[in-house]
């Protein structure tokens, strides 16, 4: 009886042994999505491409509640050892109005054996650590860390949250190639959807029901280049919009135009204009003693560029994330994000009975934003529209149909005064906001001659071959605005390192003997004044020839395209440069040999170089003007060989002999 006993407990002990060791290992086994993902056969790719998406697919749910559950399944295969990075799933998610119900990863080795990550190898974060007051968190599973090549890395995530608007976007790939990429849209009984593809050839959904399924397969790899657009804008990608079949329960959550978009935003810009005591007293005190319309329109956008920048992102699901602070709450707390900045400047010219309009934007890529598609989520910065009489003169005034001459402000951006605009702005579509007269605007775009370097250079050259020197720059435009940044934001001797290290770049050993600058924000310019030696500069052959690199110092922001091919168009900048060297020569040397004259005229750019003798010195004049322009893969080698011009041109010797 007592051995029974003991066998059938020893029998119990055994089948919870293998029970728990049955259940560990289905908790390890990866689900059936994946394992189909990881058995796909994969295209040979070029060794420089880390990883293959092999699956990613979103399923997007709205329910009768008016929830929306969103389940998510990605697979990525490594392809080296930098496919390591890709081993890691994320999830945001807003405090106030959504949730994470699950993450889940799991990564399929090379033997078919599986690791998973569960609730417990999850982290939960602030999505910007530069912000501390922002409901936008993120769930992580990092498993980079115990990846190799040849591995699988999947990941589930299933959340909840409210929709702002009845739209919704999806970038079928990143820059990594993609095997299937699928979103799919289940809306309730009554309820319809419509797509609108960018940046490719139209993808039609397959419909059953109410429910709509994009899908695209075999995305090649995105290269990064030189010069090239955000892959945002080379993806494909599609823009849902949905909506029920009674029109009033899409109110302010569908927009069928760009004037539907703003009279929703004005509902939320206009009431938190206020004008109290503290905001008239604060306008008349600014603007004292101020003559001229834009006098007045600079000092007080001088003092709003100058408030403290803070994001305070709250409630920013039921919209607070475009409805500005009150004007005399940002004026009293003296700090705010851009959209308060935009309402106190907007809120002060009224006291000056200057009437400003805001403008939603996007920032940091100009050719984001697309017409065909009007919907506020295309924005994620504000800045202003100012009306201006004819008296007033600026780069960056627009002509609007409606409400005539409007001058364009970045109230945020600390570096670029009034008159000029960030050039991650210019020309972009943003929204004007102004209910019945708002609508898609375009952006300036400045000149080349308002963004301009000049630079006169003064070298004496010693038979030695050592030079000493100056060089004098004036910055105007966006060019002042980066040179403004850098030497605002260095300390004195980092600011000196950065300029030490653009002489030696070009001046092997050169000394940074005297650095002065002078900053001139009223006519939208900035001054660099260098003194500086080298003592090898030129090379001296067989106590006979002396020969050195004329060109001494090149643009700070240089172009260079060196790849035989391109997959990308190119991005050009508008702007300008014109140099003057002036070289006084030993004495007891003659000019043997200088640089032929160059001048190359295209449509995105010109450039120019001569070199000539002059009373004993050589003189050198150059000028290079780029037009903005997007520039398409075919038209890459016209291009390349205008950069190299310039390259082999500023690589040329002068050689002198002695007499």
């Amino acid at each position: 009886m007592l051995v029974k006993k003991i066998a059938k407990a020893i029998f119990f002990i055994f089948l919870i042994s293998v029970s728990s060791g049955l259940s560990m290992a289905a908790g390890d086994d990866a689900p059936a999505w994946l394992r189909q993902a990881a058995s796909a056969s994969v295209p040979g790719y070029q060794k420089n491409v880390p990883a293959v998406v092999l699956l990613d697919e979103q399923t997007v749910t709205l329910g009768t509640d008016g929830r929306l559950v969103t389940v998510s399944n990605y697979a990525v295969k490594l392809l080296t050892k930098e496919g390591k990075s890709t081993a890691v799933a994320r999830a945001f998610y807003l405090v106030s109005a959504g949730k994470i119900r699950s993450i889940d990863a799991w990564v399929i080795r090379t033997d078919g054996s599986v690791k998973r990550y569960d609730k417990n190898t999850v982290l939960d974060i602030i999505s910007d650590p530069d912000d501390v007051y922002n409901e936008g968190r993120l769930k992580v599973i990092d498993a980079s860390g115990e990846v190799d090549t040849g591995y699988v890395f999947g990941y589930t995530v299933v959340s909840e949250d409210l929709p702002l608007f009845y739209q919704d976007t999806w970038l079928f790939q990143g820059r990594l190639p993609t095997l299937v990429s699928r979103y799919t849209l289940s809306l309730p009984a009554g309820w319809k959807a419509a797509s609108i593809t960018l940046n490719g050839p139209e993808v039609k959904p397959s419909v059953n029901g109410t429910t709509y399924t994009w899908e695209l397969r075999d995305l090649k790899p995105i290269p990064p280049e030189p010069l090239s657009p955000s892959f945002r804008n080379l993806a494909p990608r599609i823009a849902i919009n949905y909506s029920p079949d009674s029109a009033t329960q899409s109110v302010n959550k569908a927009f069928s135009n760009w004037l539907d978009v703003s009279r929703w935003a004005a509902t939320l810009y206009e009431p938190q204009v206020i004008i109290d005591d503290s905001i008239a007293a604060k306008a008349r005190e600014l603007t004292e003693g101020k003559a001229t319309e834009f006098e007045k329109i600079r000092a007080i956008a001088t003092f709003v560029q100058n408030l403290q920048y803070i994001s305070i992102d709250i409630g920013v699901a039921h919209g607070n994330g475009y409805k500005p602070r009150p004007s005399n709450l940002v004026l009293n707390r003296g700090y705010g994000d851009c959209k308060d900045k935009a309402n106190l400047m907007r809120a002060l010219l009224k006291v000056l009975k200057i009437d400003a309009y805001p403008v939603a934007i996007y920032s940091g890529d100009p050719t984001f934003v697309r017409a065909e598609w009007a919907s506020p989520s295309q924005f994620n910065h504000c800045i202003i529209a100012v009306k201006v009489s004819p008296e007033t003169k600026a780069e960056t005034i627009i002509e609007h149909p409606t409400l005539g001459r409007l001058l364009i402000f970045d109230a945020t951006d600390p570096y670029t005064p009034v008159g000029d605009l960030p050039d991650y702005l210019q020309g972009s579509k943003a929204m004007l906001i102004s209910a019945d007269h708002g609508g898609l605007i375009q952006m300036p775009v400045t000149s080349p001659e308002f963004d301009t370097l000049e630079r006169h250079i003064e070298v004496q050259l010693l038979d030695s071959g050592m030079i000493a020197g100056t060089i004098r720059e004036k910055a105007y435009g966006q060019t002042s605005a980066y040179f403004r940044r850098e030497h605002r934001s260095l300390s004195p001797a980092e600011y000196r390192k950065v300029i030490e290290g653009w002489l030696t770049r070009g001046a092997t050993g050169a000394q940074l003997v005297k650095l002065d600058t002078r900053d001139r924000p009223s006519d939208w310019g900035f001054d660099i004044e260098v003194e500086f030696a080298a003592a090898r500069y030129g090379q001296l052959m067989q106590n006979r020839l002396l020969v050195f690199k004329p060109i001494i110092v090149g643009r700070r922001n240089g172009i260079y395209l060196t790849e035989p091919q391109r997959s990308n168009p190119i991005e050009l900048e508008s702007n300008s440069m014109r140099e003057t060297i002036a070289y006084s020569l030993p004495a007891g040397f003659v000019i043997d040999e200088i640089p032929e004259a160059v001048k190359i005229d295209s449509q995105f750019g010109s450039y120019s170089a001569n070199f000539e003798v002059k009373d004993g010195k050589l003189l050198i004049n150059r000028k290079i003007t780029l037009r903005r322009s997007i520039i398409e893969p075919a038209r890459y080698s016209e291009v390349r060989n205008f950069f190299t011009k310039i390259m082999d041109t500023e690589q040329s010797p002068v050689v002198l002999v002695k007499k």
